[in-house]
């Protein structure tokens, strides 16, 4: 039988090893090995990770948590840190998804990048990117998690950019990779100060330590608030939170596969990861706590109004990611650690399949993302509509698809505790129902608006890109019933698997009464009753009379700032952007060229002269070297009289 700390250290290995082999051979390897290795190293990550997930599930709950030390990585003093894996409940969902999720993404990436002279590297860097991300949610310390964190930017941004040539493509990709730096920086002073308090950068260590010093640290809470402060500022880069959100609809400058990877699978979860990991020391912070939910719903409605009046298929994709994210943070922010992870998984389904059916539809139009340009796709694309169907009543918290019941736990969350929360939450939510259907019944309903050339030729998508659809529009429609709650009759088995790692923290959250069946059949039912009156009125407006969202020239007021994303991007240009470069400026030319520069300059200049001198010694000149002996004789013989 094989080891079990053998197979959790080979989980990463395998996309490490895929990556390494087909760069080092990027321009030797046939596009049909390149994907062999690719999705076959994913592939084993995955069948890996559920022989892990079944041998924890047929643990002993105390037992559910498994530390794999490979080596010590370095020590000083009393101090050390080592390269060690851990395994329980919450890294192993994450495991699934990642390989899960990431190996669709990279069967489906074989059809739609068959024709790019880059898809040798492009895979390569999916593979890279899953890596780093194994090595984030595996790692058994901050500083280990830092480095998959890390790597992760550098994938995106690699990914971003992967199309290089073009300069907009290039300015995303710098735009992800500096404004998560920004985030980044608060992440690591949080883990220096962790480091600075607990003597130890090892989870079972700081968690057990913080436990044991419960009192103390909640008596003096302006620390533990500044750590978890600190590291929420990283969670807020990485997963895409007001204000460090908007390089994420910018990421869709790279292929959709990527977009997929970053917003389902990779990149966009590791924040929230990140906080249910530390779930006992956010518990100790009930301000941080507050922050992150204010923060997290603020995030949901205002992506939520911007994605109303986005017309490229993908930007609408990208800020409802960015709104879903902020229902998991207010999840996270109301301690319902549960629900946000739930609800993580849940959207890692139906997002890659939005992702990858939008990929499909522009596929099948030769790249036109505009939806004003598309309409009446459903009988040439049947299967990718019958399959984006799924991932838009997911989406919507329609019952029994996978987001209703993740969404749910939420919005029950929220009215346990604040019932201004739950009505903005809630009206978050039915604005994703109403601008998800927009955007479904403008691509794939009314009068056919693409250009007769490109409607000539479209058709449907390869099997290549059809299975992961399919497979993704499956666990879309069945997800949820991994957390279906008591009052539908289920035993919510997510939460249970969970409990182990979020024991320690309910000590210190506030608790709430639980609401009644009548009041959570009440909730349920005006909800989605009023999620399908906007959707009936999104097929009556978008559908049923063809209408066409205006060009945006020719918007005004409301519609034109919601177009423009409220001009955050403008804002951001003005305050931040241009007051650095003329900060630059001033730099370069006083400090720069004035100080360092002739300070530079100088010290060859002093070099120069020196050595000239110097030459003068040597000559070749016999009367002069007679001149300086003589003068030296003359020297030594003043300093013996002086003696």
């Amino acid at each position: 039988m094989v080891n079990t700390e053998f197979l959790i250290s080979l989980v990463p290995l395998f996309p490490l090893l895929g990556f390494l082999i087909v760069a080092l051979n990027v321009r030797r390897l046939s596009h049909g090995v390149t994907a062999f290795i690719a999705c076959g190293a994913i592939l084993l990550s995955f069948i890996t990770s559920v022989v892990l997930f079944t041998k924890l599930l047929s643990a002993p709950e105390a037992e559910r948590s498994i530390t794999v030390t490979l080596y010590q990585w370095f020590a000083a003093g009393s101090f050390s840190a080592n390269i060690s894996f851990l395994l329980d409940p919450l890294s192993s969902l994450f495991l699934l998804i990642i390989t899960g999720v990431g190996f669709l993404i990279h069967v489906y990436s074989i059809g739609y990048m068959h024709d790019d002279k880059g898809f040798n590297r492009f895979f390569s860097y999916l593979n890279l990117f899953v890596f780093f991300m194994l090595l984030l949610v595996m790692g058994s310390n901050y500083l280990l998690m830092f480095v998959g964190w890390e790597g992760v930017g550098l994938c995106s941004y690699l990914l971003i950019g992967f199309w290089f040539k073009n300069q907009n493509y290039n300015d995303a990709a710098n735009k992800a990779f500096i404004m998560n730096r920004v985030g980044d920086l608060g992440l690591l002073i949080g883990i220096v100060l962790i480091a600075w308090k607990f003597g130890s950068i090892s989870y079972p260590d700081v968690f057990a330590n913080a436990l044991q010093n419960s009192e103390a640290l909640k008596s003096h809470g302006i620390l533990i608030t500044w750590i978890t402060m600190l590291l929420f500022v990283g969670a807020m880069g990485k997963s895409a939170q007001i204000p460090l959100y908007t390089w994420l609809p910018d990421a869709m400058a790279g292929p959709t596969p990527v977009s997929a990877l970053i917003h389902a699978a990779t990149m966009v979860t590791a924040g929230i990861y990140m906080i249910a990991r530390n779930n006992v020391l956010y518990a100790m912070a009930p301000a941080t706590l507050t922050v992150v939910m204010i923060v997290g719903l603020a995030t949901a409605i205002f992506a939520a109004t911007i994605a109303l009046k986005q017309n490229d298929i993908k930007k609408v994709l990208a800020y409802s990611t960015v709104s879903q994210l902020g229902l998991m943070f207010l999840a996270l922010g109301l301690g319902a650690f549960t629900a946000g992870i739930f609800h993580m998984a849940t959207h890692a389904f139906f997002k890659a399949l939005l992702f990858l059916g939008a990929g499909s539809v522009i596929h099948a139009l030769g790249n036109e993302q505009d939806i004003r340009n598309m309409g009446g796709l459903k009988k040439y694309l049947p299967v990718t509509y019958m399959t984006f169907l799924i991932g838009v009543l997911a989406i919507s918290g329609i019952p029994p698809f996978a987001g209703f019941f993740s969404k749910d736990e939420i919005l029950a969350n929220a009215f346990a505790q604040n019932k201004i929360v739950w009505v903005l939450a809630v009206g978050a939510s039915l604005l994703t129902a109403f601008y998800m259907f927009r955007l479904f019944f403008l691509t794939f309903f009314g009068k056919e608006r693409a250009s007769h050339e490109k409607m000539h030729h479209i058709h449907e998508s390869p099997k290549s890109i059809l299975i992961p659809l399919i497979v993704l529009a499956i666990l879309s429609l069945a997800g949820g019933f991994m957390g279906v709650p008591e009052v539908l009759h289920g035993s919510h088995w997510l939460s249970h698997y969970l409990a182990p790692v979020f024991a320690s923290s309910t000590q210190f959250l506030a608790h709430h009464d639980h609401l009644s069946h009548a009041t959570e059949y009440a909730l349920m039912g005006g909800i989605v009753g009023a999620t399908i009156i906007l959707i009936i009125f999104a097929y009556s407006r978008y559908a049923k009379n063809n209408h066409v969202p205006a060009t945006d020239e020719t918007t005004t007021g409301l519609q034109r700032v919601l177009m423009n994303k409220y001009y955050i991007d403008e804002l951001y240009n003005a305050i931040i952007v241009k007051p650095l470069y003329h900060i630059s400026a001033v730099f370069e030319a006083f400090i720069e060229r004035l100080g360092i520069d002739k300070l530079v300059n100088a010290s060859g200049s002093f070099v120069v002269w020196g050595s000239r001198t110097a030459r003068l010694l040597q000559n070749g000149s016999i009367g002069y070297y007679i001149f300086i002996m003589v003068i030296g004789i003359v020297l030594i013989l003043v300093a013996n009289n002086l003696k």
